[in-house]
């Protein structure tokens, strides 16, 4: 299983998406609350270098935006 990590803020529609289509295929995932945990946001900062979200991590693979298809091939799907 993938080790997968989602940047997110709690006003973010796309974000909000992500998460649910995890939970769809009940996959696990860490969520980072970048709006509120300020070591989170630095370090999605320091992978993306910028301040979008989604930024979704899976085994090293950075996705910034939320794109179905994209994600489904990071996870072998």
């Amino acid at each position: 299983m993938a080790n997968v990590t989602i940047y997110s803020t709690p006003t973010c529609v796309y974000c909000k998406m992500a998460k649910e289509f995890l939970k769809s295929k009940n996959i696990p995932f860490t969520d980072h609350d970048v709006a509120s945990d300020e070591k989170a946001r630095e370090e999605m900062i320091q992978k993306t270098g910028q301040l979008g979200v989604p930024v979704i991590d899976v085994d090293g693979s950075i996705m910034v935006g939320f794109d179905k298809g994209h994600l489904q091939k990071l996870l072998g799907l």
